[in-house]
Protein backbone atom coordinates (compact mmCIF):
# COMPACT_ATOMS: atom_id res chain seq x y z
CA UNK A 1 0.00 0.00 0.00
CA UNK A 2 0.51 3.62 -0.63
CA UNK A 3 2.27 5.07 2.74
CA UNK A 4 1.99 8.82 4.28
CA UNK A 5 2.13 10.51 7.00
CA UNK A 6 0.14 14.03 8.17
CA UNK A 7 2.07 17.32 7.34
CA UNK A 8 2.77 19.19 11.14
CA UNK A 9 -0.98 21.75 11.59
CA UNK A 10 1.72 24.65 11.66
CA UNK A 11 2.43 23.73 7.75
CA UNK A 12 -1.24 23.60 7.15
CA UNK A 13 -2.11 26.19 8.84
CA UNK A 14 0.60 28.06 6.29
CA UNK A 15 -1.29 26.46 3.46
CA UNK A 16 -4.25 27.56 4.72
CA UNK A 17 -3.64 31.21 4.87
CA UNK A 18 -5.99 33.60 3.43
CA UNK A 19 -9.16 31.04 2.99
CA UNK A 20 -11.99 30.74 5.17
CA UNK A 21 -13.73 27.63 4.02
CA UNK A 22 -12.00 24.40 3.50
CA UNK A 23 -13.72 21.40 2.33
CA UNK A 24 -11.29 18.38 4.19
CA UNK A 25 -11.42 14.95 2.16
CA UNK A 26 -10.16 11.80 3.44
CA UNK A 27 -9.24 8.53 1.41
CA UNK A 28 -10.79 5.29 2.52
CA UNK A 29 -7.95 3.24 1.32
CA UNK A 30 -4.25 3.13 1.97
CA UNK A 31 -3.96 6.38 4.19
CA UNK A 32 -6.68 5.25 6.43
CA UNK A 33 -5.36 1.66 6.77
CA UNK A 34 -1.80 3.45 8.00
CA UNK A 35 -4.09 5.88 10.15
CA UNK A 36 -2.97 8.76 7.69
CA UNK A 37 -6.08 10.19 6.32
CA UNK A 38 -8.81 8.09 6.93
CA UNK A 39 -12.65 9.35 8.74
CA UNK A 40 -10.85 9.60 12.23
CA UNK A 41 -7.74 11.31 11.03
CA UNK A 42 -9.29 13.68 8.46
CA UNK A 43 -11.81 14.58 12.22
CA UNK A 44 -8.43 14.65 14.29
CA UNK A 45 -6.84 17.28 12.06
CA UNK A 46 -9.65 19.54 11.14
CA UNK A 47 -10.05 19.88 14.68
CA UNK A 48 -6.79 20.75 15.40
CA UNK A 49 -6.66 23.03 12.12
CA UNK A 50 -9.97 25.04 13.24
CA UNK A 51 -8.39 25.18 17.15
CA UNK A 52 -4.79 27.25 15.42
CA UNK A 53 -6.65 29.29 13.39
CA UNK A 54 -9.00 30.81 15.86
CA UNK A 55 -6.33 30.93 18.26
CA UNK A 56 -4.30 33.06 15.72
CA UNK A 57 -7.29 35.09 15.38
CA UNK A 58 -7.86 33.83 11.73
CA UNK A 59 -10.59 31.21 11.68
CA UNK A 60 -11.15 28.70 9.17
CA UNK A 61 -14.00 26.87 8.45
CA UNK A 62 -13.57 23.25 7.37
CA UNK A 63 -16.09 20.55 6.76
CA UNK A 64 -15.24 17.31 6.42
CA UNK A 65 -15.67 14.16 3.86
CA UNK A 66 -13.69 10.33 3.34
CA UNK A 67 -13.99 9.01 -0.16
CA UNK A 68 -13.92 5.15 -1.15
CA UNK A 69 -10.55 6.01 -3.03
CA UNK A 70 -9.70 9.69 -4.73
CA UNK A 71 -7.45 8.17 -7.21
CA UNK A 72 -10.37 7.34 -9.13
CA UNK A 73 -12.88 9.98 -11.09
CA UNK A 74 -15.70 8.03 -10.23
CA UNK A 75 -15.42 8.07 -6.31
CA UNK A 76 -14.88 11.92 -6.29
CA UNK A 77 -16.99 13.36 -8.80
CA UNK A 78 -19.76 13.77 -6.46
CA UNK A 79 -18.20 16.42 -5.18
CA UNK A 80 -18.62 18.49 -7.73
CA UNK A 81 -21.99 19.43 -6.90
CA UNK A 82 -20.06 21.66 -4.07
CA UNK A 83 -16.46 22.39 -4.30
CA UNK A 84 -17.39 25.90 -5.91
CA UNK A 85 -18.54 26.38 -2.41
CA UNK A 86 -15.27 25.98 -0.81
CA UNK A 87 -11.79 28.22 -0.95
CA UNK A 88 -9.90 25.08 -0.96
CA UNK A 89 -9.75 21.56 -0.74
CA UNK A 90 -7.26 20.05 1.33
CA UNK A 91 -7.09 16.61 0.45
CA UNK A 92 -5.96 13.73 2.78
CA UNK A 93 -5.15 11.29 -0.04
CA UNK A 94 -1.25 10.43 -1.29
CA UNK A 95 -0.33 12.86 -4.10
CA UNK A 96 -2.09 10.83 -6.04
CA UNK A 97 -5.16 11.38 -4.86
CA UNK A 98 -4.29 14.91 -4.35
CA UNK A 99 -3.37 15.39 -8.36
CA UNK A 100 -6.68 13.39 -8.95
CA UNK A 101 -8.34 16.27 -7.13
CA UNK A 102 -6.74 18.70 -8.85
CA UNK A 103 -7.34 17.97 -12.51
CA UNK A 104 -10.80 16.76 -12.17
CA UNK A 105 -12.01 20.13 -10.45
CA UNK A 106 -9.41 22.51 -11.66
CA UNK A 107 -11.29 26.14 -10.87
CA UNK A 108 -10.76 25.12 -6.90
CA UNK A 109 -7.15 24.76 -4.99
CA UNK A 110 -6.65 21.66 -4.14
CA UNK A 111 -3.55 21.81 -0.52
CA UNK A 112 -1.62 17.92 0.68
CA UNK A 113 -2.32 17.58 3.95
CA UNK A 114 -0.42 14.51 3.81
CA UNK A 115 3.07 13.46 2.85
CA UNK A 116 3.50 10.47 0.71
CA UNK A 117 6.15 8.39 2.00
CA UNK A 118 6.81 5.12 -0.01
CA UNK A 119 4.97 1.91 -1.21
CA UNK A 120 5.41 -0.38 1.88
CA UNK A 121 3.47 -2.46 4.40
CA UNK A 122 3.43 -3.17 8.90
CA UNK A 123 5.86 -4.99 10.29
CA UNK A 124 4.25 -4.56 13.87
CA UNK A 125 1.44 -2.50 15.34
CA UNK A 126 2.01 1.09 14.55
CA UNK A 127 5.38 0.74 12.08
CA UNK A 128 5.08 1.11 8.70
CA UNK A 129 8.27 -0.17 6.68
CA UNK A 130 8.99 0.15 2.67
CA UNK A 131 9.06 -2.66 0.65
CA UNK A 132 8.72 -1.45 -3.25
CA UNK A 133 10.17 1.68 -5.17
CA UNK A 134 8.08 1.04 -8.17
CA UNK A 135 10.97 0.30 -10.67
CA UNK A 136 8.96 -1.40 -12.96
CA UNK A 137 10.87 -4.87 -13.70
CA UNK A 138 10.68 -7.00 -10.49
CA UNK A 139 13.28 -9.41 -9.57
CA UNK A 140 11.43 -10.75 -6.32
CA UNK A 141 11.74 -14.24 -8.07
CA UNK A 142 15.42 -14.22 -8.14
CA UNK A 143 15.89 -12.93 -4.93
CA UNK A 144 13.51 -14.93 -2.85
CA UNK A 145 10.53 -12.34 -2.25
CA UNK A 146 13.01 -9.80 -0.59
CA UNK A 147 13.93 -6.80 -2.50
CA UNK A 148 17.32 -5.51 -2.52
CA UNK A 149 16.16 -2.08 -4.31
CA UNK A 150 14.08 -0.94 -1.48
CA UNK A 151 15.69 -2.71 1.17
CA UNK A 152 19.04 -2.64 0.89
CA UNK A 153 20.63 1.33 1.27
CA UNK A 154 23.38 0.69 -1.31
CA UNK A 155 20.40 -1.21 -3.80
CA UNK A 156 23.47 -4.00 -4.57
CA UNK A 157 22.56 -6.28 -7.20
CA UNK A 158 24.87 -9.20 -6.80
CA UNK A 159 24.83 -9.71 -3.13
CA UNK A 160 26.48 -8.15 0.21
CA UNK A 161 28.97 -5.29 0.63
CA UNK A 162 32.41 -6.08 2.32
CA UNK A 163 30.77 -3.97 5.28
CA UNK A 164 28.25 -6.67 6.48
CA UNK A 165 29.53 -8.57 9.33
CA UNK A 166 28.72 -12.00 10.11
CA UNK A 167 25.14 -11.28 12.07
CA UNK A 168 24.08 -9.86 8.88
CA UNK A 169 23.96 -6.10 10.10
CA UNK A 170 23.97 -3.14 7.35
CA UNK A 171 26.74 -1.21 7.37
CA UNK A 172 25.21 2.06 6.32
CA UNK A 173 22.14 1.67 9.46
CA UNK A 174 22.96 -0.88 11.47
CA UNK A 175 19.28 -0.89 12.63
CA UNK A 176 18.41 -2.88 9.67
CA UNK A 177 19.39 -6.00 8.41
CA UNK A 178 21.90 -6.80 5.70
CA UNK A 179 18.99 -7.50 2.66
CA UNK A 180 21.44 -10.03 1.11
CA UNK A 181 22.25 -11.47 4.48
CA UNK A 182 18.47 -12.28 4.49
CA UNK A 183 18.18 -13.12 0.84
CA UNK A 184 20.34 -16.11 1.13
CA UNK A 185 18.40 -17.09 4.43
CA UNK A 186 15.37 -16.95 2.36
CA UNK A 187 16.81 -18.99 -0.18
CA UNK A 188 19.17 -21.36 2.03
CA UNK A 189 15.53 -22.38 3.96
CA UNK A 190 13.64 -23.07 0.00
CA UNK A 191 16.52 -25.21 -0.69
CA UNK A 192 17.37 -23.15 -3.85
CA UNK A 193 20.20 -20.90 -3.12
CA UNK A 194 22.48 -22.48 -6.14
CA UNK A 195 19.73 -20.28 -8.23
CA UNK A 196 21.95 -17.19 -6.61
CA UNK A 197 25.42 -18.55 -8.00
CA UNK A 198 23.78 -17.76 -11.58
CA UNK A 199 24.83 -15.35 -13.77
CA UNK A 200 22.49 -12.83 -14.66
CA UNK A 201 22.28 -10.31 -17.13
CA UNK A 202 22.46 -6.07 -15.52
CA UNK A 203 19.06 -4.61 -14.32
CA UNK A 204 17.01 -2.84 -17.36
CA UNK A 205 16.39 0.33 -15.35
CA UNK A 206 14.23 1.78 -18.50
CA UNK A 207 10.92 0.75 -16.57
CA UNK A 208 12.20 3.07 -13.60
CA UNK A 209 11.37 6.83 -13.20
CA UNK A 210 13.71 8.40 -15.41
CA UNK A 211 11.85 8.81 -18.43
CA UNK A 212 9.06 11.07 -16.81
CA UNK A 213 5.36 9.57 -16.13
CA UNK A 214 5.46 6.05 -16.53
CA UNK A 215 1.92 4.31 -18.29
CA UNK A 216 0.85 1.03 -18.59
CA UNK A 217 -2.50 0.66 -21.38
CA UNK A 218 -4.53 -2.55 -21.55
CA UNK A 219 -5.98 -2.28 -24.88
CA UNK A 220 -8.42 -5.03 -23.63
CA UNK A 221 -10.09 -2.65 -20.95
CA UNK A 222 -10.28 0.66 -23.03
CA UNK A 223 -13.38 1.45 -24.50
CA UNK A 224 -13.56 1.17 -28.65
CA UNK A 225 -12.80 4.81 -30.24
CA UNK A 226 -15.62 6.24 -32.71
CA UNK A 227 -13.44 4.34 -35.19
CA UNK A 228 -13.90 1.13 -34.04
CA UNK A 229 -17.27 0.78 -33.47
CA UNK A 230 -17.99 2.32 -36.86
CA UNK A 231 -15.91 -0.56 -38.26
Amino acid sequence: MIVADQKPVADIKEMLRGKRKVLAVGCGTCVAVCFAGGKREVGTLASAVRMATELDGEPVEIEETVVQRQCEAEYIEHLGEKVGEYDAILSLGCGVGVQSLADNFPETRVLPGLNTKFMGGPTEQGVWVERCQGCGNCLLDYTGGICPISRCPKQLMNGPCGGTDSGGVCEVDPSIPCAWHDIWGRMDNLKIQEELMEIREPKDWSTSRDGGMRTIVRKDLQKPSLEEEAS
